[in-house]
C-alpha cells in the first residue's frame, strides 16, 4: 500500500511486483503526477476529447439519436485524440475489470477509431461524505473495482462527482469526512499510476470556492485533483462570465482535468446550463489562457451535457483550444 505524507510525497511499496506484472509504475509524489499529466497532455500540451456523456443527455432530454458508430466517425474525421465513458451510455453497465473479453473489447472499439479512453465517469455505490462509515467503505470498495476497469481500459485518470443528499450531518462534518474519503480514492488511484479528479457542482451540497478548497486540503493527496469546468465554476462564483477568477483563485496546480463548456449563467436540468464554446456569455480564450499559464497540461474534454447539437458543440469546442493553440504558438 502507498501512502499520503503532508509534504505532498507518497511513499512507495511493491513496486517491483507492479513492474513485473507489466502494470504502470505507481504515483510516489507530486512530482511523479506532474510527470503524468504532462505526458498524457502529449506534445502539444493538451489533447481534446469527447464526452459520451453529452451524447447521451441530448438523446434523453433533446431525443436526439446517435448511434454509436456514427459518434465514433465524427471523433476519426474532427481529429479528436480521447473519449470520456459514462456509465449506461450506449448500452449497459460498465464491464467488470477482471472480464478481459468484454473489457479488451471496449478498448478495441474506440481504438479502431484512433482514440484513447483517457477517463470514466466512475459510478461507484454510495456518498465518499456519508454518515455512515458503511456506507463510505461501500463507495470506496466500488470505486476500487472502477479504478481497476480504468487502468485495465489505459485511462490516464478517474473522475468521480460527490453528490447526493447531506443527511444528518453538518456541511463541516460531510466535508471531513469526503476529505478522508478521497484521500484514501486517490490512493487507489496512484497506486495503479493515474490520479483522481472530482468534480463539484452548483446544485450538490458542496458548491463553493470554500469547500473545494477544504476537500483538497483535508484529502491532502497529490494525487488528488479536481475539475475544471467553466460552467460549473461561473454559477459557483458571480455568475459573471468570467469562470476563470475563481480558477486563479482555486490554484491551476490542483486542476486535474477540463470540462470545456460554455454557459448564460443559469441553471438547466439540474446543473448548470451548458451551451458550445462561444454561445454564451463567458470568455472561453481567457479560462485557456489561465489555464495554459498556469501550468495544466494534459487532457480537454469537450462537455456537451444537455447540449442539443452534441457535434456543433465538440466542432466549436475544439476549435477553441486549437485556436489558443495557434495563437499562442505564433506568439512564441
Amino acid at each position: 500500500m502507498l501512502l499520503a505524507s503532508k509534504a505532498g510525497t507518497i511513499v512507495a511499496a511493491d513496486t517491483a511486483s507492479r513492474s513485473a506484472a507489466g502494470w504502470q509504475t505507481a504515483l510516489r509524489d507530486a512530482a511523479d503526477v506532474a510527470r503524468r499529466m504532462k505526458a498524457a497532455g502529449g506534445p502539444r500540451g493538451w489533447r481534446v476529447a469527447v464526452g459520451l456523456n453529452g451524447f447521451m443527455s441530448s438523446e434523453q432530454v433533446h431525443k436526439k439519436r446517435y448511434p454509436i458508430w456514427e459518434v465514433l466517425d465524427f471523433c476519426q474525421q474532427e481529429g479528436f485524440e480521447g473519449v470520456e465513458l459514462v456509465q449506461g451510455w450506449p448500452a449497459g453497465e460498465y464491464p467488470a475489470a477482471d472480464d478481459r473479453r468484454r473489457v479488451d473489447a471496449l478498448r478495441g472499439l474506440y481504438e479502431r477509431y484512433g482514440l484513447k479512453i483517457h477517463t470514466i465517469q466512475s459510478a461507484p455505490t454510495g456518498r465518499p461524505f456519508a454518515e455512515s462509515a458503511a456506507e463510505r467503505a461501500e463507495w470506496l470498495r466500488t470505486f476500487g473495482e472502477q479504478v481497476r476497469l480504468a487502468r485495465a481500459l489505459g485511462c490516464d485518470f478517474v473522475g468521480t462527482w460527490p453528490g447526493g443528499p447531506l443527511g444528518e450531518q453538518t456541511i463541516d462534518e460531510a466535508i471531513d469526512r469526503c476529505a478522508a474519503t478521497y484521500r484514501r480514492a486517490a490512493q487507489m488511484c496512484a497506486d495503479e499510476g493515474m490520479w483522481l479528479s472530482f468534480e463539484i457542482e452548483p446544485p450538490f451540497v458542496f458548491n463553493t470556492l470554500d469547500h473545494l478548497r477544504r476537500i483538497l486540503a483535508g484529502a491532502d493527496h497529490p494525487a488528488c485533483k479536481t475539475n475544471y469546468d467553466p460552467s460549473h465554476f461561473d454559477l459557483m462564483s458571480d455568475r459573471s462570465g468570467r469562470p476563470e477568477l475563481m480558477l486563479k483563485a482555486l490554484g491551476v496546480e490542483h486542476v486535474g482535468h477540463v470540462h470545456l463548456t460554455d454557459t448564460d449563467g443559469t441553471l438547466f436540468g439540474g446543473t448548470s446550463r451548458h451551451v458550445a464554446c462561444g454561445d454564451g456569455h463567458c470568455d472561453i480564450d481567457a479560462s485557456l489562457k489561465t489555464l495554459w499559464d498556469g501550468g495544466y497540461r494534459g487532457w480537454i474534454m469537450i462537455d456537451a451535457w444537455m447540449i442539443e447539437d452534441v457535434y456543433d458543440a465538440c466542432r466549436k469546442g475544439k476549435r477553441a483550444v486549437e485556436g489558443m493553440g495557434a495563437r499562442r504558438a505564433k506568439s512564441e
